[in-house]
């Protein structure tokens, strides 16, 4: 799912040079991948059983590999738009069938598990950029693609063959407490409007933290800024997770927003080689980590279809977020990242308000 979903990054380069790809044809294409995005993780929200089927998620890995075959079989806009399109409704099936089998599946286990779990977007998105980066001097666009493709069908056969038992349908789980429902309900929109936030800031670092990198750093370091990304992602979902153990959802969500915020600011107040390293893994440590914690907690609050809920906020705020920054994109990338770097600091202080009347885990 991290390469089918974000190996676009690395590669848009070289389709802008040997595909003749324009910046608002590229940018139409990652905004396909947002809506399909959004429609995976809204079928999720209005079937359960669909979002619990490891029928589902094997099919939806098969759609991710042939999504990643489809871009170099043309160069027309509309089928790659259409090929995005379809990846991010499967990646989001993807996503939250494979979280919620995993969280049901290691519930009675130590939660950096499911950390570990999560790890693997960051090592799709670090193994995506290693691949494209290494790639010989004849290779194009075309042969990048049929690459990631080959990587990914070889890891979907891996994960073919392990057994997933059919979860029951979520929506008998929470009734055994009628009392909690409003309670929980009240602090779940709150959660919600946090992870939406971060859904536009997410999608606002990840699309121009690199080429505002690029411009005030050497171009290698640009270059890499991405890997750079997925290689701190890959163990902070474990490490999180973790510390969920000691620190309170809330306590550990305002900590990761907070320290995302620098991270985005970093590279625009400060530039340079070494502010653009310590940015690029601030970001990388907390965006899967705030997913991680931020789908734990709409687990502990115990409400229906909450990671499904979830995710289509997120969803909601990556197609926000370039709305949000286009009327500012004039001004530079730099200005971009500090109003990303706001609005995760806004979802910081929303993470916050969670501690006032989150519900104390159970002792059982």
């Amino acid at each position: 799912m991290g390469i089918g979903r974000f190996a676009f990054t690395p590669i848009l380069p070289m389709m802008t040079t040997g595909a003749g790809l324009t910046p608002e044809a590229g940018a139409t294409l990652a905004t396909a991948n947002y809506v399909g995005y959004l429609a995976g993780a809204l079928a999720a929200t209005t079937s359960p059983r669909l979002a619990r089927s490891p029928v589902v998620l094997r099919s939806s890995l098969v759609a991710v590999v042939v999504t990643l075959l489809a871009m170099p079989l043309s160069d027309n806009p509309i089928h790659w738009a259409v090929a995005r399109l379809v990846a991010g409704f499967a990646s989001a099936l993807v996503f939250v069938t494979a979280v919620n089998l995993m969280m049901e599946q290691l519930r009675h286990h130590s939660p950096h598990l499911a950390g570990w779990g999560f790890s693997g977007v960051g090592l799709g998105i670090a193994a995506s950029g290693f691949l494209v980066l290494l790639l010989p001097a004849g290779v194009d666009w075309r042969g990048a693609w049929w690459t990631v493709a080959a990587l990914a069908a070889v890891l979907v056969g891996g994960g073919w063959a392990r057994r997933h038992r059919h979860l029951p349908d979520p929506t008998v789980a929470d009734v055994r407490d009628p009392a909690q429902s409003p309670r929980s309900g009240r602090w779940f929109v709150i959660l919600m409007v946090c992870y939406t936030l971060e859904g536009i800031c997410y999608i606002v670092a990840g699309t121009f933290l690199v080429a505002a990198i690029e411009q005030s750093s050497p171009g290698w370091l640009g270059k890499s800024a991405w890997i750079v990304v997925g290689l701190a992602a890959a163990p902070s979902a474990a490490l999180w997770a973790w510390l969920s153990k000691r620190f309170s959802h809330p306590d550990l969500l305002a900590a990761a927003l907070v320290m995302q915020a620098a991270g985005i600011a970093l590279p625009a107040v400060a530039p340079g080689p070494v502010a653009a390293l310590v940015g690029a893994i601030l970001f990388g440590v907390t965006f899967i980590g705030v997913s991680t914690i931020a789908l734990a907690s709409g687990a502990h609050l115990r409400v229906p279809r909450a990671v499904a809920l979830l995710t289509a906020g997120y969803s909601v705020g990556q197609i926000a977020g370039p709305l949000l920054v286009a009327p500012l994109m004039h001004r530079g990338f730099h200005t971009v990242l500090l109003v990303g770097a706001g609005v995760v600091a806004c979802a910081a202080v929303t993470a916050a308000v969670l501690r006032i009347g989150y519900p104390v885990p159970d002792t059982d």
